[in-house]
């Protein structure tokens, strides 16, 4: 297991409240139980300007913020994150477990924000040496679930309302659908059986 996840890029994604913080952590500690050297990010975030990035993001003061301008900045951070901590942590061999990647630009502001998600993906193949993982999981969660989680203040992108996240799920469900080594996961199950569902895929994944 150590050689297969060596050098390996996996992300966890979904719309809010779905849990990928709490299965990135029970990932990185399953990790560390089996000896293999991991590195944890977020994005946006993980760098000094990505937390700064991140900071105007999700500020809810900032409503007039329009969808263009949230691609650049998550874009922005995002290129930051992949030079600074990312690639270097990958070529240390390090499995890399990112909490957000460019599927959640593709589900929010591609799909959900009407973008576009054919010009997220040009945005991102212009901008990064690298855009895809080697291994995504899209916990899928219905927004009743996901709003019973979010017991705090919602951030800027949170609080916009049902009609826009049932679109990030679906976004979410349309990437899935278009892409490969993307595995869709029932995430209003339990912690512990979405941890080993998770555990499973990653011993039965064929990396090409």
């Amino acid at each position: 297991m150590k050689k297969k996840l060596e050098g390996k890029f996996i992300v966890i994604d979904g719309p809010d409240g779905c849990g990928k913080s709490t299965q990135a952590e029970l990932l990185m500690q399953w990790l560390s139980n089996q000896k293999i050297p991991a590195s944890r990010f977020r994005d946006p975030g993980g760098t000094a300007i990505g937390e700064k990035i991140r900071e105007i993001l999700l500020n809810p003061e900032h409503l007039s913020m329009s969808t263009e301008t949230e691609v650049l900045l998550y874009m922005s951070a995002r290129i930051q994150l992949w030079q600074e901590k990312i690639l270097p942590a990958l070529h240390e061999k390090k499995c890399v477990v990112l909490d957000r990647w460019l599927s959640s630009t593709y589900a929010y502001q591609g799909w959900a924000g009407g973008f576009g998600v054919e010009k997220v993906i040009r945005l991102a193949e212009d901008c990064l040496d690298r855009i895809w993982p080697d291994l995504t999981f899209i916990l899928d969660v219905d927004i009743k679930t996901a709003s019973g989680r979010l017991n705090r203040q919602l951030d800027r992108m949170e609080a916009k309302g049902d009609i826009y996240h049932n679109k990030v799920r679906a976004g979410f469900l349309k990437f899935a659908d278009e892409h490969e080594n993307v595995f869709v996961i029932d995430a209003a199950e339990e912690v512990e059986k979405v941890h080993e569902k998770i555990l499973q895929i990653i011993r039965e994944v064929s990396f090409s």
